[in-house]
């Protein structure tokens, strides 16, 4: 969990990057697919996260509303990316003008559980990562390119001069 603001601002600025880097991967044609009947599309999981930028921090106290709720899928993926990406900045923008690094261990109420703040950060983290994990995975399976994140991918190797790792 952080202990600091700026160490969670470093990484909420390059796993936002990470996200729409595996978003602008999208193959428009295919962001509907469901690869099962049970499991959620490429464009329902980009909008969940998405939502969740205002859905989480509306609930632990970090922004007015959740101005995202209820809203449908966006019809674009390119749609998704730009919602994403201003209320990434707006979720960082509140956090900077409202939060002070000792206001990280305050304990608050959040789903029905006491978590301190800094949880929410990690939480808010953790769970973009847990969906891109599956995102890819499914890209994958419908044979989308997919970008590397914490290293390259089956198509990056070739430009370290590497055949791709098997």
């Amino acid at each position: 969990m952080y202990s600091n603001l700026p160490d969670f601002f470093n990484d909420w600025q390059e796993e936002s990057q990470l996200t729409l880097s595996v978003f602008t991967k999208i193959d428009e044609a295919a962001k509907s697919v469901k690869i099962k009947d049970n499991l959620r599309s490429l464009d329902r999981l980009a909008w969940h996260i998405t939502q969740t930028l205002t859905e989480m921090p509306f609930r632990a106290g970090i922004l007015e509303s959740d101005v995202l709720e209820n809203e449908p899928v966006p019809e674009s993926i390119k749609k998704i990316s730009e919602i994403y990406q201003y209320q990434s900045n707006i979720l960082a923008e509140t956090l900077k003008a409202n939060w002070q690094d000792t206001d990280l261990t305050e304990i608050i109420e959040v789903y029905g559980e006491k978590w301190e703040k800094r949880k929410i950060l990690s939480m808010l983290i953790k769970h973009q990562i847990h969906h891109r994990g599956q995102m890819t995975a499914m890209m994958r399976m419908l044979e989308m390119q997919v970008p590397g994140t914490y290293g390259p991918s089956k198509e990056e190797w070739t430009q370290y001069g590497m055949s791709p790792q098997e």
